[in-house]
């Protein structure tokens, strides 16, 4: 018997806010001309909030799932059939090492700060030594989303707390046409995460944590970890089907595990061993292999000293621009023992006792 549904919390809005909502885009004066044709856009939007119509275009899922009949996203398909694409590249020996280099920084010059940040700088040191070392570097820099238009991650609804199968793999919660969610830039973040056989994650530290953007990136990758690859084995998002798939038995697939992985936390005055801890927990949890100790760093750059010279401080301190390059070095080699099939967890193949 499976546990009951809890609903009651959702607030339903209504027509009046709903458009006071839509027209806060179009402010600008220089859509006065156009508001005729923005509230024929508005009631269309409406209709299609107002019947849930989250994926307007669909196809039948096919072959390989579940229910062949059922109505798949389109959008979620197609990710789909490019992920295992991807997984199927990662594991043929013949194709080039990549390594994921990524940026974790909000700040950069084209948006509110008006300047680069250290870890920007941090991340162009790591990718010309993993290209050096013959690795193929795709650079991810999640400051993008403070400014380029209409980039978004959109943040983790929770599914997997009602029911693991419910969290599907790749996220099927977006885009959501009917709510406006759309542009979620997550769909190419899993190609990039798939693809990599190494990855280096830079990040500053925000108030003894990670960064928004990461932490945005890391809630995603949830269903990476445990996820189910078969949207209509729930039947979409019915939570009843989902509990009862879960209770008969789950094997939580970890979707990015075998992949090699570095951290490098830098701060000015505190947080780094914490946020370094927490987030080289993730990667071991989601079954990525850490590239040794050198590869997990954390480290202050201009220590109490103000903000105005940080850039300064990083210039002057060569030891850790060494350490950095270090990292970058121990995660490419380990994608080579990885892909020679000389480094492995020591675990890996053992029962486990507790299965989450």
């Amino acid at each position: 018997m499976t546990s009951p549904v809890r609903t009651g919390q959702a607030q339903i809005m209504g027509r009046q806010e709903f458009g006071e909502r839509f027209r806060q885009r179009f402010v600008d004066p220089a859509f006065d001309a156009e508001r005729d044709a923005l509230a024929r856009l508005e009631q269309i939007a409406w209709q299609a909030f107002d019947e849930g119509r989250k994926a307007p275009i669909t196809v039948k899922a096919g072959a390989g799932f579940a229910d062949p009949d059922y109505d798949l996203s389109r959008e979620w398909r197609d990710l789909h059939l490019r992920l295992n694409a991807a997984q199927a590249q990662w594991a043929d020996r013949t194709t080039p090492s990549r390594v994921l280099v990524i940026n974790a920084s909000p700040r950069n010059d084209g948006s509110c700060p008006g300047e680069m940040s250290k870890t920007w700088r941090l991340t162009q040191i790591a990718r010309t030594v993993c290209e050096a070392e013959g690795m193929k570097v795709e650079v991810l820099d999640l400051s993008r989303l403070t400014s380029d238009y209409a980039r978004h991650i959109h943040p983790c609804k929770g599914c997997v707390s009602t029911a693991m199968p419910l969290c599907h793999w790749p996220c099927s919660c977006y885009p959501n046409h009917a709510n406006g969610q759309t542009n979620d830039w997550m769909a190419e973040i899993y190609e990039h995460w798939v693809q990599a056989h190494g990855v280096l994650l830079l990040t500053p530290v925000h108030w003894y944590q990670a960064t928004s953007p990461l932490k945005l990136m890391m809630d995603r990758l949830v269903c990476a970890d445990g996820g189910n690859p078969d949207p209509t084995s729930t039947q979409g998002k019915k939570p009843e089907l989902a509990r009862e798939i879960e209770l008969k038995g789950w094997d939580y697939p970890q979707h990015l595990a075998g992949r090699v992985y570095g951290v490098v936390v830098h701060g000015d005055v505190a947080g780094i061993e914490g946020t370094r801890r927490a987030l080289s927990d993730w990667l071991d949890w989601m079954g990525l292999i850490d590239a040794g100790f050198g590869a997990r760093l954390d480290r202050y750059i201009g220590y109490y000293e103000p903000y105005a010279t940080s850039h300064e401080a990083l210039d002057k301190d060569t030891d850790v621009q060494e350490e950095v390059k270090r990292a970058a070095r121990a995660v490419a080699i380990g994608v080579g023992l990885m892909r020679d099939g000389r480094l492995r967890q020591g675990d890996k193949g053992l029962p486990e006792p507790r299965k989450k």
